[in-house]
């Protein structure tokens, strides 16, 4: 069975760039972004993983650990990471984990329906689906998915928005509009009357009855 939003995300233990990771001890008190992709040593992969080294000091500063899945080896995510860190310009520091086992894979349902993966001889072709993005609370449940195909790159801008809305609205009686970044209105919850929610909020701008801005609470 898939994984949905706010199921606790499974707990591994595995090898990685930075030594054996208990997932979610290694995930702490932070929200965590687990990443995976195909294979070590191919193009979109690559741009996709210079992006989030160039984005890793904009995790920290949201109190977001990251973390890399894919089916090589850590000695070869180590080779790998000199290659990363030519197109990104900057250090890559943030893990990659060893999933060569297809356990992780497995435990996050990221692998195709009629999936058949040989160990030896495993092309990118093979793992194709593996290219799925988790957001996880620092409570361990998953708050957000992304899964795209091999041949499109994901969009880690998008990915910092949603993480930027995710916590934004985790807990609170809050939601974010379509096309919704840091600073812009947010949707109050219909959970709280007009008066609740200018008392909590302040001035409303009511588009619809059901539909109701306020200003962000930085």
């Amino acid at each position: 069975m898939s994984l949905r939003i706010n199921d606790i995300a499974p707990d591994f233990a595995a090898d990685s760039t930075e030594g054996q990771i208990s997932f979610h001890d290694w995930i702490g008190d932070s929200y965590a972004i687990l990443f995976s992709h195909p294979r070590d040593f191919t193009p979109v992969c690559t741009t996709e993983f210079s992006a989030v080294a160039q984005l890793v000091p904009e995790f920290e500063s949201r109190n977001t650990k990251v973390l890399g899945v894919s089916v090589d080896s850590a000695a070869d995510h180590a080779k790998w990471k000199a290659d990363i860190e030519k197109v990104a310009g900057v250090p890559a520091n943030f893990a990659i984990i060893d999933d060569t086992a297809l356990n992780v894979a497995k435990a996050y349902d990221m692998l195709p329906a009629d999936y058949y993966l040989p160990t030896e001889g495993r092309t990118p072709a093979h793992s194709a689906t593996v290219r799925t993005v988790f957001i996880i609370g620092p409570d361990k449940k998953v708050r957000l998915t992304m899964t795209y195909p091999m041949s499109v790159g994901r969009n880690f801008a998008e990915i910092l928005r949603a993480l930027d809305a995710v916590r934004k609205t985790d807990g609170v009686p809050l939601a974010t509009p379509a096309n919704w970044v840091p600073g812009q209105d947010v949707i109050v919850a219909l959970a709280l009357d007009d008066a609740a929610a200018e008392a909590k909020y302040g001035a409303l701008n009511k588009k619809l009855p059901y539909l109701r801005f306020a200003k962000d609470p930085a």
